[in-house]
């Protein structure tokens, strides 16, 4: 006796194969349906939900960032200033200021996904479409961009307040989010 052809096009479809010599998955490890992808999938059944950062720990986040270079910059002001205008020590600790800042908010975020501010609010800082961390140069362009951010009257710095996303202007042109 013949069955007729079945018509679901998935019926046949076999699940994917280990590597040979691969360990086999952990008893009870949650397992990826078949054709699902894991991250950025459209909102639905089966998609995972993304918990993006709200406004306030964004600037928690930015606010502890500044007061890691604050010490600098106030030395560099009460000892930069002298008899005759701005001297070495000026120079020396607004360089440094900015070494300890591409430091942390260009390479350490762009490593990790977490400045130190962002590390100590437990925040993250993403690209949008694969959630792995944006690498040092897209960092620093990010930072660049902030002035889009504050061309209109500094409007982008409120627009996570109301986007679905939770993203400045400046983060919708890199194509980045920032999550918990």
């Amino acid at each position: 006796m013949t069955y007729p052809p079945n018509n679901d096009p998935y019926a046949n479809q076999q699940p994917p194969q280990q590597p040979y010599g691969a360990p086999p998955p952990q008893y009870g490890a949650p397992q990826q349906p078949y054709g699902q992808p894991q991250y950025g999938a459209p909102a639905g059944y089966g998609a995972p939900a993304v918990n993006y950062a709200h406004w306030g720990l964004r600037v928690g986040a930015f606010l502890v960032d500044e007061v890691c270079v604050l010490p600098f910059y106030l030395i560099a002001i009460t000892l930069g200033n002298g008899d005759n205008g701005l001297n070495a020590f000026y120079f020396i600790f607004m360089l440094l200021a900015l070494v300890v800042q591409g430091y942390n908010r260009w390479y350490q975020a762009g490593k990790t996904g977490q400045s130190w501010g962002k590390k100590a609010l437990g925040i993250r800082l993403v690209r949008e479409d694969s959630g792995q961390p944006i690498g040092a140069g897209l960092a620093f362009g990010r930072d660049f961009l902030h002035i889009v951010d504050g061309l209109p009257c500094y409007i982008g710095y409120l627009w996570p307040l109301w986007d679905q996303k939770k993203q400045t202007f400046s983060d919708k042109i890199v194509k980045t989010i920032v999550v918990k």
